[in-house]
């Protein structure tokens, strides 16, 4: 039996796992669900959540849950669970993990090879990231493919003629769209746009905002301050929002959301879809921008356009719909479900990789253009941060290109390769993605001539190669990562972290898991006024240590505008609290947050 190959779309709100079945591309389910909410946590008594369980969670502990991670992708930063720090690498791999575990238990083998999508805007360092995240994973990354690409892919490519699409992709955090090509079985993307910062995601924040503002007008408190707070509208605000894509108003409700004077208050608010699509439109109008772009990279007009395919699930959204449609003149197409149609594509791209007959053949595109810093001359005038590119932007992938330098300096015998990706001239405005230096060159007049190679794979990992011509000296590097490459060794230990995280998670806990979260869902569906009644009678100094960390918060934020006398006192008392908090002694938490609380009133007064 061929070893399967799983196609996965990791996701930044949900994540998906499927594979090619008699040239079909099927999601695995569990219980009927296909989707695993992108949420790690770990529960009150230390032990791992990951998917549903952490997203149920994460309204009244949203301390110990992680959402969101794709967003951190490739940024040089930890982020806190529990009493350890994690890179974004191995939070992701703790979701592909449960990916993997879901294929491998209903296809009854170890899967071990995937093909994983990407917004296709990622960049090298986030595109290595997610790279990372498989490995750790214990998965075998087989391709690393673009998100817009993998959902062309679920619609015929087949035919004769040719036809050319547009693939509007908006998930959870981040857009692309792409102008996708196809004839007689070979896809080509010919261009690609879009923001890795712009998603669902925004939409539930703009909401988020206004909910808190509408409280704060009407009641005086701030539901910001609270953590607990924050995470219950939050969590409103998104379900108000998939409601708002089938009906022209939403109700927000959640009782003892807060409390005044002893009294509890209660949030209770309608949201019309026209208030809903105002809070929106700034960002929707971003995303026209983009489909402008892409349509002008390709040289294109919009009649030339075939189908216009929504990917995503905030692509439910009707305004999107409407937008494209007065944009490009046609209506757009979501007959593949927008949540599944990556994960799908990503399956089929698995099948093609698995020599399965599934008559399509995949070409595409580097999103960035990729180049070099280098000197220039101009009217008497020197540049030093001159962009040179190499490989251009919407270039065919695997894609290989050279041009030829010259050393500046008389008897120059090393010279610094530096890396950029960008469409700026200025390397000061671009992404640096790597450098080198190139040592032992002949000390001969200026003018000695270096030959730069740039080799981008399929994964979009670069090689570069710099060439002396004159004596064949020859340096070359692979670059995977310019922001947070993991060494080796570190590695290792994030892996060994993660297997003893995954120890802890004994199958009867997995199953008493299920069955809390049965109970939940079931409760949601039954009524939702239920659901606040999980908020009263916390366990022992949740609400105190809820209260703490807020007023920490708020604090941070006051310091940059007190004088050096007032921030000493406000950082010792600061020290008090999280000492307090750390000793897990609720009376000092208490005493220690209510003398913060008096001095920063007196703060904010002044």
């Amino acid at each position: 039996m061929t070893e399967p190959i799983i196609g996965i779309d990791l996701g930044t709100t949900n994540s998906e796992v499927a594979i090619l079945r008699d040239g079909q591309p099927h999601v695995f389910a569990e219980d009927g669900d296909p989707i695993v909410p992108s949420f790690v946590g770990l529960s009150e008594d230390g032990r791992l959540l990951v998917g549903k369980a952490a997203r149920n969670q994460w309204v009244l502990a949203p301390e110990r849950t992680i959402k969101s991670i794709k967003r951190k992708m490739g940024q040089d930063v930890k982020v806190r669970l529990g009493d350890q720090e994690y890179r974004p690498q191995e939070i992701s791999a703790m979701i592909l993990r449960v990916l993997r575990e879901r294929a491998s238990q209903q296809l009854g083998v170890t899967v071990t090879r995937a093909v994983i999508t990407v917004p296709a805007y990622f960049n090298d360092a986030q595109r290595q990231a997610t790279r990372e995240a498989g490995e750790l994973a214990g998965l075998e990354v087989l391709r690393i493919l673009n998100e817009p690409t993998a959902a062309s892919l679920t619609y015929d490519p087949t035919h004769r003629e040719l036809r050319r699409r547009l693939v509007y992709d908006l998930g959870g955090g981040t857009f692309d769209v792409s102008i996708v090509q196809s004839q007689e079985g070979v896809v080509e993307v010919l261009s690609s746009h879009g923001d890795t910062q712009l998603g669902g995601d925004d939409f539930d924040e703009l909401l988020f905002k206004y909910i808190c503002d509408r409280f704060q007008e009407d009641n005086g408190i701030d539901l910001r301050d609270n953590l607990v707070s924050r995470a219950r509208v939050l969590r409103a605000a998104e379900a108000a929002k998939r409601q708002l894509s089938s009906h022209p108003f939403a109700r927000v409700e959640e009782e003892f959301i807060a409390e005044k004077e002893g009294q509890p208050l209660h949030l209770n608010l309608e949201i019309s879809r026209i208030t809903y699509e105002e809070l929106i439109l700034p960002l929707l109008n971003r995303t026209m921008d983009c489909v402008q772009r892409a349509l002008d990279d390709a040289h294109l007009t919009a009649s030339a356009l075939e189908k216009v395919i929504l990917v995503g699930g905030s692509t439910r959204t009707p305004l999107i719909g409407q937008m494209l449609q007065e944009r490009l003149g046609q209506a757009p197409h979501q007959e593949v479900n927008p949540d599944l149609c990556v994960a799908m594509g990503a399956a089929i791209q698995a099948g093609i990789i698995g020599h399965q007959d599934v008559g399509a053949v995949l070409v595409d595109i580097t999103p960035h253009t990729l180049g070099i810093k280098c000197l220039d001359e101009s009217e008497g005038f020197f540049n030093e941060y001159k962009f040179a590119r190499i490989i251009a932007r919407n270039s065919a992938l695997p894609a290989s290109r050279s041009d030829l330098f010259h050393t500046f300096r008389d008897r120059q015998t090393e010279v610094e390769i530096d890396v950029y990706q960008g469409e700026n001239d200025d390397v000061r405005r671009n992404h640096r993605v790597g450098r080198f230096m190139v040592q032992g060159l002949a000390p001969v007049p200026a003018g000695n001539q270096l030959l730069v190679q740039f080799d981008l794979n399929l994964d979009g990992i670069l090689k570069v190669t710099a060439r002396e011509r004159a004596t064949g000296l020859q340096k070359q590097v692979v670059i995977e990562n310019a922001l947070a490459h993991y060494q080796q060794e570190e590695r290792d230990e994030a892996r060994e972290r993660l297997d003893r995280l995954w120890l802890d998670r004994s199958p009867a806990y997995a199953a008493e898991e299920d069955d809390e979260e049965e109970e939940s869902e079931d409760a949601e569906e039954e009524s939702t006024e239920l659901m606040p009644e999980l908020a009263p009678g916390p366990r022992e100094g949740q609400r105190e240590a809820v209260q703490a960390r807020a007023l920490l918060e708020k604090a941070d934020r006051l310091l940059v505008r007190v004088s050096p006398e007032d921030r000493a006192e406000v950082e010792r008392l600061m020290e008090r609290v999280r000492t307090s908090l750390t000793d897990r002694q609720w009376d000092r938490v208490i005493a220690a947050s209510n003398e913060l609380a008096d001095v920063l009133f007196y703060l904010e007064d002044a």
